[in-house]
């Protein structure tokens, strides 16, 4: 299948169980991506933060959500701070500014929908 071909070419399993937060590791002084899906509908990207770090102000034409999976970020969205720890989900709307910023190490698998 076209869509498992695509998948494989970036190095993540197909078919089987794997543990996204091995996908990217930290490193100091930076904020590290790893594109787990990409296709026309959507994206699915892990992102590895260290203390500190983060992603200025932005905004998005299609909703996103976050999946805190490590550590403890500061998500602000339209001026209002949102504290996620490990294991929480949140809802960034589209068309809302919104920054990110790793209270402390912080890991989240980042999932937009274009559709």
């Amino acid at each position: 299948m076209e869509a498992e071909k695509d998948i494989a070419t970036r190095g993540v399993p197909v078919a089987e169980a794997f543990r996204v937060e091995s996908l990217a590791n930290y490193q100091e002084g930076s904020v590290v991506s790893r594109q787990i899906v990409r296709q026309e509908k959507g994206n699915v990207t892990l992102f590895a933060f260290d203390e500190g770090q983060g992603l200025s102000e932005h905004t998005a034409p299609f909703d996103a959500l976050v999946h805190v999976i490590d550590g403890e970020a500061e998500i602000t969205i339209s001026g209002k701070p949102v504290r996620a720890k490990s294991g929480e989900m949140v809802i960034m709307p589209a068309n809302q500014p919104h920054a990110l910023k790793a209270v402390s190490r912080f890991k989240m698998v980042l999932t937009m929908i274009r559709a």
